[in-house]
């Protein structure tokens, strides 16, 4: 009968823990996005997250008014930038950057990346591919 309540008990545990822990999921575009709200920023890097499952790229735009928008730039994995031509001595701190991409759905100061021009007029693809980002040619993984 012990044995009985212990394993019903470890049994209503493991219940509580699995439906009790947030999961923490991959994230398809659309359900973040907007692909009808194109957005271009320039701005200098502050920080730069090499993180799975994608990386962020945080960037000080100043606008016309000369106040400072702190912005969070999404890409792709770390592995897929590197694949691309991206590596941590591409991105000081500091440097100016052009991104373009696409608006966060919440109105915040967030951002799908889908190029970056950096200084030198290098260009590189930095977003996520695969994920319902809108096709237009400029991935070059897309077929």
């Amino acid at each position: 009968m012990r044995a009985k309540l212990a394993i019903v008990g470890c049994l209503v545990g493991l219940f509580v823990v699995v439906t009790t822990t947030p999961a923490v999921a991959h994230h398809a575009f659309a359900a973040e996005f907007d692909a009808n709200k194109p957005i271009s920023l320039q701005g200098k890097i502050t920080r730069m997250e090499w993180v799975n499952p994608h990386s962020w790229l945080h960037i000080d735009v100043t606008r016309e008014d000369g106040t400072v928008e702190a912005w969070m730039v999404e890409g792709g994995p770390p592995t897929s930038l590197l694949r691309r031509g991206f590596t941590k001595r591409d991105l000081p701190i500091g440097d100016e950057v052009f991104v373009e991409g696409y608006l966060s759905k919440d109105g915040s100061n967030k951002a799908n990346g889908r190029d970056i021009t950096f200084g030198d007029g290098r260009k590189l693809f930095m977003g996520s591919s695969g994920t319902g980002a809108p096709r237009d040619g400029r991935d070059p993984t897309e077929r």
